[in-house]
């Protein structure tokens, strides 16, 4: 079965199921450049999630505006890491797991998540960084396009 397959009963499968979460996830994102949301993932558990906001207790973007660099908002964590930062927070082992993502890692993300263990990234829209689908493949880390709309 692929990724974006429906199950015999007519439910969405498990990788639409996480995608869909994900994008939940997203909407408590506050940096309004783009709204990510991440969800980790083992035995279809979910380990952790994150969206992309600013560093833990200072202004949000879409209250005091952008810290604009090379045309990128730099003062927000990316989901994907605050999604690895807190199940590292909260003790929570992600080696070997999977992680559902809005829109496919930047290249700094895709660094954070092969470092970590995570085997397999499932991401619903590309985005921008050509270097992590070779590097994924030498790395043996599975990318993984999820279409939602079914």
């Amino acid at each position: 079965m692929d990724a974006n397959s429906m199950i015999s009963s007519g439910r969405v499968s498990w990788h639409v199921y996480f995608m869909r979460i994900a994008r939940q996830v997203a909407t408590r994102s506050t940096c309004d450049r783009k709204h990510v949301g991440a969800v980790i993932v083992r035995d279809r558990t979910i380990l952790s999630t994150g969206y992309n906001g600013s560093i833990r207790s200072l202004p949000h973007c879409d209250d005091v505006g952008h810290m604009m660099e090379d045309g990128h908002c730099v003062a927000t964590v990316h989901a994907e890491a605050n999604a690895i930062i807190q199940a590292a927070k909260n003790g929570t082992a992600i080696d070997g797991a999977d992680i559902y993502i809005t829109a496919s890692p930047c290249w700094n993300c895709f660094k954070l998540i092969a470092n970590s263990g995570i085997a397999r990234i499932f991401y619903h829209e590309f985005y921008r960084d050509d270097r992590i689908m070779e590097k994924a493949r030498e790395a043996d880390i599975e990318l993984i396009e999820v279409d939602i709309e079914e």
